[in-house]
């Protein structure tokens, strides 16, 4: 150790936190500076990180707020931290993930390695075929409300290294800056968008929720991806009381249930008829979970309860889409269109295409829509004539099948 510095950090921890951080992505914080600037200078960038933090006499600088949209209307509020910031927060994490990865549950899935969103909606499927009732959670604003002093005291009690902790509290207080300059002091939260934030969410939650309903309602499993969550019961009286029991843990911890988003379902299908239950379906990380009419595995079609992507999602990534304009870039070749496509087609489809692929099938009809009207834009001998625009593509697709990502996928429902 370096006998000047006051804590023992090591220069490739920065190093290795700066390429994860980069590998992510993401842009500018307060300061403007992107990562092109950042390596302008690298190696002093990195150097004056190690050397603060190791000393102590790291501070962050505030934290650029961007209010984005939400998929259920209004806007969720985002902090970007400077490049700086995010590589800071991320030696921490690299050390507090190590710490407490061994402790979380089983059933917390967001922002584990080894564990995605789509180990979460399979394993919230069987449980669905086991268990009669669901509760659908949503914790509101998680990352705007967790309680500092609350959160420290779990920090404290798992992080040994004192200028881990001192740094994580530098974090929590550091105040947003508003696009229109206002600078808003924080009481609590941790930003949704600071790299160090979803483990300390994670921390939160496996006190207040997974080790709780581990205790006292051993018999209703659940699964967790950072603040959404679906709990199983067996039985209505169950749900009702679990559900009641769930909201007075969260107000305990100063933490409050969405009055609407938190919902009791019932897994309604061939099996289980009941008619008086008001909900029947409810949706989990971008799948609708419920009864859908298809032929099973003896070949009898029959109603299952099972997930299949959400109206929701399928339009929002129609939307984007259609947000390209690819019908407007006429200058392109079909080739160049696929290249531009097909990283998110594929991307949406390794997603959607886990469970009940078929229900893909007219959002991916959307894409081949786009390209007609491509077409037909683009050949002046297909203006007014989609037929053979249709039938020109059709030609494309037989000759290259592998030019558009969901080409053989597309076609293998129709």
């Amino acid at each position: 150790m370096n006998k000047s510095k006051q804590y023992e950090i090591p220069k490739r921890a920065v190093i290795e936190a700066y390429k994860r951080v980069k590998a992510n992505k993401g842009s500018a914080g307060i300061d403007g500076m992107d990562f092109e600037k950042f390596e302008e200078r690298l190696n002093n960038n990195l150097y004056k990180i190690w050397n603060r933090m190791s000393s102590g006499s790291y501070f962050p600088s505030p934290v650029m707020a961007v209010e984005i949209p939400k998929k259920s209307g209004g806007t969720r509020r985002l902090g970007i931290p400077t490049i700086t910031d995010r590589i800071a927060q991320m030696v921490a994490r690299m050390y507090v993930e190590r710490m407490v990865e061994p402790m979380f549950c089983e059933d917390s899935y967001g922002y584990r390695p080894h564990k995605s969103a789509l180990d979460a909606v399979e394993t919230a499927r069987k449980r669905c075929w086991k268990y009669d009732y669901v509760i659908e959670l949503d914790v509101k604003g998680l990352f705007d409300n967790i309680d500092h002093e609350l959160l420290m005291r779990v920090v404290r009690r798992h992080v040994k290294e004192s200028w881990i902790c001192m740094y994580i509290e530098r974090w929590l207080k550091c105040p947003f800056i508003l696009p229109n300059g206002n600078r808003i002091e924080r009481q609590s939260g941790t930003p949704q968008g600071g790299v160090i934030s979803p483990v300390l969410a994670n921390m939160f939650l496996h006190y207040v929720f997974d080790m709780w309903m581990k205790r006292n309602f051993p018999n209703a499993p659940f699964e967790r991806y950072a603040d959404d969550g679906v709990v199983h019961c067996s039985t209505k009286e169950e749900t009702l009381y679990i559900k009641e029991k769930l909201a007075k843990r969260f107000e305990e911890c100063k933490l409050e249930l969405h009055p609407v988003k938190t919902r009791i379902v019932y897994c309604k299908d061939k099996d289980r008829t009941k008619d008086d239950e008001e909900l029947t379906e409810f949706d989990f990380l971008g799948y609708t979970f419920k009864a859908v009419y298809i032929k099973c595995k003896d070949g009898v079609m029959r109603n299952n309860f099972i997930a299949s992507v959400s109206k929701a999602a399928a339009k929002g990534f129609r939307d984007k889409i259609k947000a390209l304009g690819i019908h407007k870039k006429t200058g392109c070749k079909i080739d160049l269109i696929a290249e531009m496509l097909n990283p998110m087609i594929r991307g949406w489809m390794n997603y959607f295409g886990k469970f009940n692929p078929s229900a893909m099938k007219f959002t991916l009809q959307c894409i081949e829509r786009r390209l007609i009207k491509w077409a037909i834009c683009k050949y002046k001998n297909f203006r007014g004539r989609k037929q053979r625009a249709e039938k020109w593509l059709t030609s494309i697709r037989k000759r290259e099948p592998k030019l558009f990502a969901h080409w053989g996928r597309m076609y293998s429902y129709c």
